[in-house]
């Protein structure tokens, strides 16, 4: 994440978001309610179920990553 931040503010990107703060904002907000979410998850689904698709997941992220890039 530090290397994103400083690889894109050396180039004006975050002015964007400068000029999008309704997006911004509804962003923060779903950001707050997944991380809630998420918080809650442990408790009612089990591991067995979980830890596969986190991984899952971080798989499918790390492609799309290694693609855009």
């Amino acid at each position: 994440m530090l290397m994103g931040f400083a690889r894109y503010s050396r180039d004006s990107s975050f002015a964007v978001l400068g000029r999008s703060k309704p997006l911004v904002f509804v962003m923060a907000i779903g950001s707050i309610a997944g991380s809630f979410v998420g918080a809650q998850l442990p408790g009612l689904v089990p591991n067995t179920v979980l830890l596969p698709l986190l991984g899952i997941i971080l798989l499918i992220s790390a492609v799309k990553v290694w693609r855009h890039g």
